[in-house]
Order: structure tokens, then C-alpha cells, then sequence
């Protein structure tokens, strides 16, 4: 007889980076700079292709790909193209998502109700109001898990 068990480990381990990749459906409807961004999106820090990649240090709030110098008033709709990884001190991937909601943490200006990016950047690259913590990872968790 087979049956399928599924086992937890409660292991420690330590993230330093969100890896974000969110297809962003209108770039015109943020401000870097104070100017609204082209359809194009082309002045948009951290913009590759047709994604948005920002490389997030979790515990400073500090998007470490930015373009010092530049602000945003960032407002993205992302709906059903957010993925993102977390990664440890090594660069080692501890949790992926794809084809996800959009967590809580990356609309620390207002609700993004998980289908948008909402959120205020300084010209140092940090976001204001960050907030990360266990409960962004539980939700991440239930992306994955689908509970």
C-alpha cells in the first residue's frame, strides 16, 4: 500500500534578498522623477524587457539595483504576472513563486489588493515604509502551497 505523507522541517534559515519579477502591464501610470513614465516604460529603474526586477535587501527595504539619483511613485499593475524568489546570504534560492498574487510588502503605500506594485522609492533606492516579515513569507508560502 502507498500513501503520500508529507513531512515539515523546521530548519532556520536566513534571507537577504526578494528577487522580484512583475510584468507590468502600464508603465505610464507611475512617476520617476516627478515625470509620468512613456508606455514604453524606458525610464523606469530596474525595468528588463517588459519586467520589472528590482533586487530587494529585505531587511533594509533598499532596492540594490537602483539607479541612484532617481525617485518613483510607483504604481503597477501586475495582475497574474508577479514572480519572485528569496534568496540567502549565499545566493542560494530558499523559496520561489510564479504566476503569483502580489504580497502585502511591495504596496507598503496602499493596499495593491495583490494585483498591484504601489509604492514610494528615494533617490538612494529605498522603499519608504518597508515592512517585511514572517507574515510576507506565509504568504508566499500559500502562493506555493495553494492553502
Amino acid at each position: 500500500m502507498k500513501f503520500t505523507l508529507q513531512k515539515t522541517i523546521d530548519e532556520e534559515v536566513e534571507i537577504t534578498t526578494l528577487l522580484v519579477k512583475a510584468g507590468v502591464r502600464y508603465w505610464e501610470d507611475s512617476k520617476i522623477n516627478g515625470e509620468y513614465a512613456k508606455e514604453d516604460g524606458n525610464i523606469v529603474p530596474c525595468k528588463i524587457g517588459n519586467y520589472w526586477r528590482p533586487m530587494i535587501d529585505v531587511e533594509k527595504g533598499l532596492i540594490v539595483n537602483w539607479e541612484i539619483g532617481k525617485t518613483a511613485d510607483i504604481h503597477f499593475k501586475v495582475c497574474d504576472e508577479f514572480a519572485a524568489k528569496l534568496v540567502n546570504p549565499n545566493g542560494e534560492v530558499i523559496l520561489s513563486v510564479e504566476d503569483a498574487y502580489v504580497p502585502k510588502c511591495l504596496c507598503p503605500k496602499e493596499d495593491g489588493y495583490g494585483d498591484y506594485i504601489i509604492m514610494d522609492i528615494d533617490e538612494n533606492g529605498y522603499i519608504q515604509n518597508w515592512k517585511f516579515g514572517i507574515s510576507d513569507l506565509k504568504e508566499l508560502m500559500i502562493e506555493i502551497l495553494g492553502e
